[in-house]
């Protein structure tokens, strides 16, 4: 018999915006190390899937994120098949239909393991168990969901109840219960947290979306028919995925259809919602305290204290979340941490640059970082990866001071090229053509000094770019 292949599909969508100041717009929490010393969620993910036999994932994301997909999938030696650009959020139906149109292109139909990417699962090896306890239902043409064994009364999630024990028909799904109504779930051994983890053949999603909601399998065939693709990325039409209605594939799919199977996965999962979801997985000194970075505490209690850029302390404090980066400072009650969505929400109506980006911000050959800014004047530490360089450019309203303080620079400016060692400089006048790139083997970093009228990020024209970025946009 000839085997069915398995292709994961990554969903990596999402903002994290209720892990706030360390997961936002532009850096969100499936890019960062939060559980793991040396992984982010996404590389923990498609490891995982990776180990239970799985192919190069298809990875479903938005424009903003491509080169860090991209990018934290090379450092685990493990390319996607294909990185799709959402244009525009339509929720997890229209995610994984253009996943599975992907899938379905070259004639094939195999089955399709649909993750989030910022999910964590502690043990992989029974992980693997429950996929092959899905299998025979999937390879039949079933949808199957993983339903998480409850390990408490939780009303933060969705449950399904399954009609009987391993491998089974889905009874039904609940929306999130009441404390009283969970511990009713946790008590009958009938019910299971709603991981948002599928296995299906992309034929039978299709089917399925074309049954149950027409109109979003139309308007992503229309969009992945007119697909172009860009470097590595494959671009979606984004007038017909537009066109989509948003819809998670719970409600669009698998509450409607006949054929839902549900396996139980019993594997040490977290989605790891919000601060209080972290701390209860991370490893807490014996007076419950998880901390992370230089924190020091005294008489404090069942905290979640993570310290970026500096000593943080705390007295007598106790259930509560600190979370300091270089441009913001969290304290909030571990009971009110599901809140954190709406502070979100406020700093976005405020238009705060630290509800989208970091003072590090990364880009494909690298990250830049403010170190300060004054009238007329901005420093930055710049670092760029090996054999990776900026586009080339030049900016009408600012002039540019680099100084070298590890590898070695390439500089290219006006009709000039030339190498810079480590205590050199050179200054790029306004309004000249120049490029900076890294040669040699070890990460480059410099010290630049803007100076002039305008210094908005804006302030770019571009004339050549590896990355296929537009001519006038951020670094």
């Amino acid at each position: 018999m000839t085997k069915t292949r398995l292709i994961p599909v990554i969903l990596s969508g999402g903002t994290g915006s209720r892990l706030w100041p360390l997961s936002r717009a532009l850096y969100p929490k499936q890019f960062i190390a939060l559980v793991h010393a040396e992984r982010t969620l996404m590389q923990a993910t498609a490891e995982r899937l990776r180990n239970c036999g799985a192919e190069a994932p298809i990875v479903v994301c938005n424009h903003e994120h491509r080169f860090m997909v991209a990018e934290q999938l090379r450092e685990i030696d493990l390319p996607a098949a294909s990185i799709v650009l959402e244009p525009v959020g339509r929720n997890t139906a229209p995610a994984i239909a253009v996943a599975a149109l992907e899938a379905v292109s070259d004639g094939e139909d195999p089955l399709l393991l649909v993750s989030p990417a910022d999910h964590v699962v502690d043990e992989d090896e029974a992980f693997a168990a429950a996929l092959q306890a899905a299998m025979p239902a999937a390879r039949d043409g079933n949808l199957v969901t993983f339903g998480v064994v409850p390990t408490r009364p939780e009303t933060g999630y969705g449950y399904i109840r399954a009609s009987g024990a391993g491998a089974s028909p889905v009874a039904s799904f609940v929306e999130k219960p009441d404390a009283a109504t969970a511990e009713q779930y946790l008590a009958s051994g009938d019910y299971y947290w709603n991981s948002g983890v599928f296995l299906f053949r992309a034929s039978s999603y299709l089917q399925e979306l074309e049954r149950h909601a027409p109109e979003i399998l139309s308007a992503c065939r229309k969009a992945h028919t007119a697909i172009m693709r860009d470097l590595d990325f494959l671009r979606l039409d984004e007038a017909t995925f537009a066109d989509s209605p948003s819809d998670s594939i719970d409600y669009a799919v698998m509450e409607k259809t006949e054929h839902a199977y549900v396996v139980p996965l019993k594997a040490g999962w977290s989605d790891i919602g919000a601060w209080d979801s972290l701390w209860s997985i991370v490893d807490k000194d014996d007076r419950g305290n998880a901390t992370r970075g230089d924190v020091v505490l005294l008489d404090s209690e069942n905290c979640y204290v993570h310290a970026q850029h500096r000593l943080v302390t705390a007295v007598g404090v106790r259930d509560h979340v600190i979370v300091e980066t270089a441009d913001a400072v969290l304290v909030v009650p571990k009971s009110g941490a599901q809140a954190v969505k709406r502070l979100v929400e406020r700093l976005n109506a405020e238009e705060r640059d630290e509800v989208a980006t970091h003072k590090r911000v990364y880009r494909p050959w690298g990250y830049y970082e403010s170190i300060d800014v004054g009238e007329r004047f901005q420093a930055k530490r710049i670092a760029v990866n090996p054999q990776c360089s900026l586009s080339l450019q030049m900016h009408h309203h600012r002039a540019e001071h680099w100084i070298v303080v590890r590898g070695t620079a390439r500089i290219t400016r006006g009709d000039d090229e030339f190498l810079l060692a480590e205590n050199e400089s050179t200054y790029i006048p306004i309004a000249t053509r120049h490029r900076l790139e890294n040669p040699g083997t070890i990460p480059l970093e410099i010290i630049e000094v803007q100076s002039g009228s305008y210094l908005g990020e804006d302030d770019i024209v571009r004339f050549e770019d590896k990355y296929g970025r537009s001519e006038v946009k951020t670094e």
